[in-house]
């Protein structure tokens, strides 16, 4: 067993220490794998451990072996991180020369002496092969360095950016949620402002209707009573006639035939008279069963209806709700109604509403044009009825008024849209006008207008 010589232990611990020194800081073992860290300074302490025993046992050995197997081991440890690989590429020819090396002194003492030249200068070669690619792996490491501080600057720059994003984002979130309540709420406001107007133009076209209704059931009623008194008129004269006729002689009623002829006269008006009587009461308790199907709420169910009688009587109430409220106003209505048109199924308080609204809007249209005072102009609307080809029932109701530019004509079925002064009108008439026709009945509603001649309405009904 040999000496131990502990300059030489010195020397070699302080190359290892050097050795592993750079290798941790190239490998940034202290930062980037901490435990690896730890390890390598344990490994130090037993590389120390290890030489000192091995020396004690009277065998020569080369820090530099247990050194590189110490890195190689570092290496594996850490690998992936290119610097690593370097490392590996210097210390893996490193420590294969010097392992030969100490086997071959440990195996073949002689061999080894009589080649140790070669030995030394593999060696050498293999020290300054490791000096170059730790060098090189060094330079490396703060290339990547740089990149990664540079990465992470980014990353940095990036995720305040991000926190920055995400702030604004939340920011603007809120506000939009705050905005979408103010919305929702003024959404209700405004459904509830709708229903109110709803229920305001229907209010406005039921007074239109009693009042129309008023005047076309005084005229019946006028019949009615007229012919009534003329009728009581007729029996007095009966009476008076049947008074002046002589006696037979077995008391009965000797009647001329003069008195006879006027007898039968009068009986004849009388029945006339009530005739007259009993149509005109039917038109009253016609007019009334309208006002009444009118005033009522709907109740969706649809049924088998005269279009015809329903036109007729909506443009004469119309006519005569206007007359009511403007004792000036005068217009001509025409009806042109096809009397093959079948029965059709609708909701005849809705569809009533409709012939109202678009009638009401005719003999206004007409109105302001009479205001004008164009000579030979004569207001006057009219209805048509008959069967559309390919199409359907149709409704046609035309007026001969100041017309519509396309502008307005592109808006008239849009809700609160309105020609009319304030307070005249609402802009829903039409609006609710269309959907009845085309959402309840399944129809269509079209208009067609030239500015300065008139206006056109037509209603298509599917016919089943």
């Amino acid at each position: 067993m040999s000496k131990i010589d502990f300059s030489d232990v010195i020397i070699g611990l302080t190359t290892m220490a050097v050795v592993m020194g750079i290798v941790t800081k190239i490998l940034e073992t202290k930062t980037r794998n901490p435990k690896l860290h730890t390890l390598l300074n344990f490994a130090w302490l037993g590389m120390v451990i290890l030489t000192m025993l091995i020396g004690m046992a009277g065998y020569e050995t080369s820090y530099f072996t247990i050194t590189g197997l110490t890195v190689l081991y570092a290496i594996y440890r850490s690998k992936g991180f290119p610097p690593a690989r370097m490392l590996s590429i210097a210390f893996v020819p490193f420590v294969i020369i010097y392992v030969i090396s100490d086997i071959f002194q440990l195996i073949t003492p002689n061999f080894f002496k009589e080649n140790k030249e070669f030995f030394d200068n593999a060696k050498g070669f293999a020290f300054f092969w490791v000096i170059g690619f730790t060098v090189y792996a060094q330079r490396q490491a703060k290339r990547d360095k740089i990149i990664r501080d540079k990465e992470e600057e980014e990353r940095r720059i990036i995720e305040g950016k991000k926190q920055e994003l995400e702030y604004q984002v939340a920011e603007r979130t809120a506000e939009l949620r705050q905005q979408k309540e103010s919305l929702e709420l003024a959404l209700e406001e405004l459904k509830t402002t709708q229903n109110q107007l709803i229920q305001a133009e229907k209010m406005a076209s039921l007074g239109e209707l009693t009042a129309g209704i008023a005047h076309e059931i005084q005229n019946p009623l006028n019949f009615v009573n007229n012919f009534s008194e003329v009728s009581v008129e007729l029996c007095q004269e009966i009476n008076e006639e049947l008074d002046k006729s002589p006696l037979t002689p077995d008391g009965g009623i000797l009647i001329s035939p003069e008195n006879k002829e006027l007898i039968f006269e009068i009986l004849g008006d009388l029945t006339q008279n009530q005739q007259k009587i009993t149509h005109h009461g039917q038109r009253a308790a016609s007019i009334v069963r309208g006002m009444l199907q009118h005033s009522r709420a709907s109740n969706g169910q649809k049924e088998l209806t005269d279009i015809n009688a329903l036109a007729d009587e909506y443009l004469r109430l119309s006519y005569h709700g206007l007359r009511a409220k403007d004792k000036t106003f005068n217009a001509d209505f025409k009806t042109n109604l096809d009397p093959n048109l079948p029965k059709t199924e609708v909701i005849p308080q809705d569809f009533g509403r409709v012939l109202l609204n678009i009638v009401n809007n005719a003999f206004y249209a007409v109105q302001q044009k009479a205001k004008l005072g164009i000579e030979g102009y004569k207001p006057t609307v009219t209805i048509t009825t008959k069967i559309i080809p390919l199409q359907g029932l149709g409704v046609i109701i035309s007026d001969n008024g100041g017309g519509m530019p396309e502008s307005v004509k592109t808006k008239v079925f849009q809700p609160f849209f309105t020609t009319k002064p304030t307070g005249q009108g609402t802009g829903l008439g039409l609006s609710l006008s269309y959907d009845i026709i085309t959402k309840g009945h399944a129809g269509t509603l079209e208009v067609e207008s030239t500015e300065g001649e008139g206006t056109t309405f037509i209603i298509t009904l599917p016919l089943k």
